[in-house]
């Protein structure tokens, strides 16, 4: 197994609504550490909420924008990276995260990401569908086999953050 500098950034990866961020604020805090939230980091620097750039510059747009933050995060110390649904999704955006620092995957079910994710704006890949579940299912069937390449899973389904948040910190004192 790859051994880390202990300051070497946490990347949180999965589907949308596993609580990345949430867990990543809790996380950031017991460590005394910084987070920063990819998307809020492009949003900050484009000017405009992710469904505008979706809008406006189509899902490749916003995912060059993403691969730029992220390769400026990655350089970074004692930080936590709570990274959008999709970053984990492009080979290169992998690769970059797996080499840089540990990499934690949050699992969660299609039919419990639609829960989550009803009546939040911003989900730009799940509005407008007729069938939120089946498109979450597709979506979560093709990154599955990225976020399996993550160095830790942790199952967010039935869990309060801070109990996410807990296992993450227990496999962080265990491993290199």
């Amino acid at each position: 197994m790859q051994t880390f500098s202990p300051d070497a950034p946490i990347f949180l990866v999965g589907f949308m609504a596993t609580g990345k961020t949430t867990v990543g604020r809790i996380l950031a805090a017991r460590l005394g550490w910084q987070l920063v939230d990819l998307d809020e980091l492009i949003v900050e620097e484009a000017g405009q909420s992710v469904p505008r750039l979706f809008e406006a510059e189509g899902e490749a747009g916003f995912r060059a924008r993403e691969a730029r933050a992220l390769g400026a995060v990655s350089a970074r110390q004692r930080l936590v990276v709570a990274t959008g649904g999709g970053a984990a999704c492009r080979e290169d955006n992998l690769r970059t995260m797996l080499a840089a620092g540990r990499v934690v995957a949050l699992a969660i079910t299609p039919e419990e990401a639609v829960r989550r994710a009803r009546g939040g704006a911003g989900r730009p890949l799940l509005e407008g569908q007729a069938d939120p579940v089946a498109r979450a299912s597709a979506l979560l069937a093709a990154r599955a086999p990225f976020y399996a390449r993550a160095h830790l899973q942790v199952d967010t389904v039935g869990r309060l953050p801070q109990d996410v948040a807990r296992d993450v910190l227990a496999w962080l004192e265990k491993t290199p």
